[in-house]
């Protein structure tokens, strides 16, 4: 684990529990799934490039989504 990696994954965890709240609150499907995809997959990921291209295309998708 290096420090970028570590850093990435505190912010997409943030970033997730943020769109996780706000999928609950507002009952909206694509947020929360994308939340609690944001929060689980720095721990799959181990290539710096490969952390920001999937959290980026995972911020994008409830933007992108709407069910």
């Amino acid at each position: 684990m290096t420090p970028a990696t570590l850093a990435i994954g505190i912010l997409t965890g943030a970033v997730g529990v943020g769109y996780f709240i706000y999928g609950k609150r507002q009952t909206k499907f694509a947020p929360l799934l994308a939340g609690m995809a944001l929060c689980v997959y720095p721990y799959f990921v181990d290539s710096v490039l490969w952390l920001v291209v999937i959290g980026a295309l995972l911020m994008a998708a409830p933007f992108l989504i709407d069910f």
